[in-house]
């Protein structure tokens, strides 16, 4: 178990928290800079069951409601959220182990956990994803087709919440073009001791439709 003096240690600098609302491409673009070995997501555990095609112990460690209670009451998480209903919860040990192998880590969570682990754990960065616009976003949970019409206005309602967080975050990309999306992401979570100047980071939340 780490020491909470350790939770300054320079070993969180190379800790990441990717977030973004529901429908933004966040997922898609976690998969695709993973390519790089130097770069590893720690998977986190939910109550929600698996979607389809999902897989246990690599989209998320699916665990039962009182086993989640449980390890909140030792408090085993760094960081853990109700989120449309399911909890999700994120292993200190498990985020230790992989930070001691030397490589960035990346934790895709929403931003109540992305809040938590900034306060625990300052020295580390965090990243948001923005959709183009909400009615982007809308045609692109729609076109997953995984979720019921209420659960898609839940999700719509719950993107403009969310969106507001993202000026809280280190840096902010826009999911326009996917390639290019996938770059500056790359850059971002390679971006270890926070040199991309400020003005780059900082995309202005404006004209967005949100």
């Amino acid at each position: 178990m780490i020491k909470k003096t350790d939770l300054h240690s320079g070993i969180f600098n190379k800790l990441c928290v990717i977030s973004a609302p529901s429908g933004a491409g966040k997922t898609s673009l976690i998969k695709k800079i993973c390519a790089n070995p130097s770069i590893e997501v720690c998977i986190s555990e939910t109550t929600r069951p698996p979607r389809k095609g999902e897989v246990d112990g690599i989209d998320y460690v699916y665990i039962e409601k009182e086993d989640f209670q449980l390890r909140v009451k030792n408090e085993s998480y760094v960081e853990h959220a109700l989120v449309h209903g399911n909890y999700y919860g994120t292993l200190m040990d498990s985020v230790v182990q992989l930070l001691k192998k030397e490589i960035v880590v990346i934790l895709e969570i929403d931003y109540q956990g992305a809040e938590i682990i900034k306060r625990k754990l300052p020295t580390s960065r965090n990243i948001f994803v923005l959709p183009p616009s909400l009615e982007i976003l809308e045609k692109r949970l729609r076109d997953r087709g995984t979720d019921s019409e209420q659960v898609i206005l839940e999700r719509l309602q719950n993107a403009k919440i969310e969106l507001n967080q993202a000026q809280h975050y280190d840096y902010i990309l826009v999911n326009d073009n996917f390639e290019l999306a996938e770059q500056q992401l790359l850059s971002y979570v390679l971006d270890v001791n926070m040199l991309i100047e400020e003005k780059i980071r900082k995309e202005p939340l404006i004209d967005r439709g949100f």
